[in-house]
């Protein structure tokens, strides 16, 4: 929405804004998405403010951490639900007055470095095995040994209609990006576009918005970048220096086959010591197929799934329990 409640004051409107550079393509019709996209930003960062304010006046500021990140929101194209930059990269602020020094950090965290980093703010030791680190070493100025590599992964977003599994690497030079179903065509490449030229029509953008058309028409590079996403390779490896907006895919160039195959070891052993059950390929095989079986279903939340059975070595259920099974099995329990 442009404004609730009077919020942003200044709003902003499609004549002042462009597409994320990440997307390669600037079509008017996506420029008023994008403005009310930056719209509910300026809002929140608003009711922030207000939040903060009162959390002064109470007189508890000094000793409360206030810990301010995002998802990504809206749907935009090359972003929510990838494993690239656009889909990665999140805005994380971090506020402590008495511990941590005002600062900008280029250092590699994640999210799943918040809980060990509220647990030991608070005394409390943490969990065996808890992924991520105490970000504390960076609340101080100056440089610190950290991680070298962050990972990620991807699955699915909702029930079935955008499946499509990812893991990735990155240094703070390059990323590589592993699609588990190379070859096959990314669900949610049309759905997406579907959903935005729709969002488009709603709106009643003067001139729609053909997205096929205006990718067809883009740049080499940015036409290519479309096409991997819509049908990915096994790998995708980027130079996020020369190239941040992941265009070119120097994954079978010969001069970066080192790094490929650095990427690659680090990205497998990552996932063997973390016990991805989809290195194994009938666990990937079967999961695929149960996912896609429930796309027709009116409602996923009734489905029994499988695949706690035969990823981690329970016996498996002969078949997921329908309404008539599970009112039997009511019955029985009675």
């Amino acid at each position: 929405l442009r404004q609730v409640c009077g919020l942003p004051a200044k709003p902003q409107t499609a004549d002042q804004v462009q597409a994320m550079s990440y997307m390669g393509i600037d079509p008017a019709g996506m420029r008023e998405m994008v403005a009310d996209y930056y719209n509910c930003i300026s809002r929140l960062d608003s009711l922030i403010g207000d939040l903060l304010a009162e959390l002064e006046e109470s007189g508890k500021a000094k000793n409360t951490i206030v810990i301010y990140l995002g998802d990504h929101g809206a749907d935009m194209l090359r972003g929510k639900r990838t494993c690239y930059e656009g889909g990665l990269r999140i805005p994380l602020l971090i506020r402590w007055p008495v511990k941590i020094a005002a600062q900008v950090r280029h250092e590699l965290v994640s999210t799943t470095d918040l809980m060990p980093t509220v647990l030991a703010a608070a005394g409390v030791q943490p969990p065996p095995r808890l992924p991520g680190r105490d970000l504390k070493p960076l609340f101080t100025q100056g440089k610190v040994d950290w991680r070298t590599h962050c990972f990620a992964e991807y699955h699915t977003h909702a029930v079935a209609p955008n499946y499509f599994p990812q893991r990735s690497v990155r240094t703070d030079r390059f990323k590589l990006i592993e699609n588990l179903l190379p070859g096959e065509i990314h669900p949610d490449y049309d759905n997406t576009l579907s959903k935005l030229e729709k969002e488009a029509k709603r709106r009643e953008i003067a001139g729609g918005l053909d997205l096929p058309s205006v990718i067809a028409q883009a740049a080499p590079e940015v036409r290519s970048a479309y096409g991997r996403m819509r049908e990915p390779p096994q790998y995708e490896l980027y130079d996020l220096q020369a190239d941040p907006y992941e265009f070119i895919n120097l994954a079978d160039s010969a001069e970066h086959a080192g790094v490929l195959k650095e990427l690659q070891t680090l990205l497998k052993q990552w996932r063997q010591e973390t016990h991805d059950p989809l290195l194994s390929p009938e666990h990937l095989k079967r999961l695929s197929t149960e996912v896609r079986s429930i796309k027709k279903k009116d409602a996923a939340s009734e489905y029994h799934w499988g695949y706690p059975d035969y990823f981690f070595g329970r016996q498996p259920s002969t078949a997921p329990p329908t309404k008539k099974k599970k009112k039997q099995q009511a019955n029985n329990n009675e």
